[in-house]
């Protein structure tokens, strides 16, 4: 494995697979604002994270998050607002089902609301990954170059043991995803989902 740590110290670390991004139905379907590398990466991680399950590993969901304000009226930044201005009341709302991790990954283990491209930004991420003794994440979501490179950096400098799974992630370019990955792998580790099963099915536990 990527460290000496058993996969029980493991996790799937999941970013904003969620219905508003990836459903027909969700916000992003609604606005046309899809891509196919996209809407392919529940297939990819499927086998990952049923292989963490089965090891005694963590699957940990992060859920971008709209927090809403008087009458649900939802809290949007400027720059979000400028860049996806069909976002509205209700959208990633939590405790909606388009705020969810899609019906194909659940259950996660543990689930993190983010308002932020980075998971651990103001989040109980770090408490609980230390919380459960895990120490290595294999990290996977949407989109690469943006909450999966955020967060994997933020993991890298608080010295957790850092996979990402070049094919379990996806931007809205391929440009971008494939700048990202090369950006990312001059700090971390960057293999595609293949090696990762092979590596958790072949380990101890």
């Amino acid at each position: 494995m990527n460290s000496d740590a058993p996969i029980a110290q493991s996790a799937l670390l999941i970013v904003d697979l969620q219905n508003d991004f990836l459903h027909p139905e969700g916000a992003y379907g609604r606005a046309a604002q899809k891509a196919e590398s996209i809407a392919a990466l529940p297939a990819v991680v499927l086998p990952i994270a049923d292989v963490m399950r089965s090891g005694g590993g963590w699957v940990v969901s992060t859920q971008f998050t709209l927090v809403p304000g008087k009458r649900g009226e939802p809290f949007i930044s400027e720059h979000l607002a400028r860049l996806r201005p069909f976002l509205t009341k209700g959208d990633f709302s939590p405790g909606e089902w388009g705020h969810q991790l899609v019906d194909e990954l659940q259950p996660a283990d543990l689930t993190i609301e983010k308002v932020a491209y980075s998971a651990f930004h103001q989040t109980r991420l770090d408490f609980v990954l230390k919380k459960a003794g895990i120490t290595q994440l294999y990290v996977c979501g949407i989109v690469t170059n943006g909450g999966v490179a955020s967060t994997v950096r933020a993991a890298h400098v608080r010295d957790f043991a850092v996979t990402v799974v070049s094919d379990g992630c996806a931007a809205f370019s391929d440009q971008a995803h494939q700048q990202s990955l090369a950006d990312l792998s001059s700090i971390v580790r960057v293999i595609d989902s293949a090696a990762v099963l092979h590596e958790l099915t072949t380990s101890k536990t």
